[in-house]
């Protein structure tokens, strides 16, 4: 798939609505897991911080590859599908 098709699934409205929806629920939850007595404790540092602010990239990153991945799966069987229907 050329790199544009891959570039415009990535910046597509509804996958970047999914990942940052996945980011907000499953990045709170690693935040919380990872540094939660921290932040009720108030010792949190500004490494901690940077810390807990990339458990929201990661989950964002899995949920935006997932998508691309699977409507290139999809558009790819619809072509398949598409050109087995051509054939005489």
């Amino acid at each position: 798939m050329p790199r544009r098709r891959t570039i415009e699934l990535v910046l597509d409205r509804p996958v970047v609505r999914r990942a940052a929806v996945m980011a907000l629920i499953v990045g709170n939850v690693i935040g919380l897991v990872n540094h939660g007595d921290k932040v009720l404790m108030g010792t949190m540092l500004q490494v901690d911080w940077i810390k807990a602010g990339l458990s929201f990239l990661i989950p964002y990153t899995v949920s935006t590859i997932s998508s691309v991945l699977a409507i290139r799966d999809q558009e790819r069987l619809f072509d398949r599908l598409n050109k087995e229907g051509e054939k005489p």
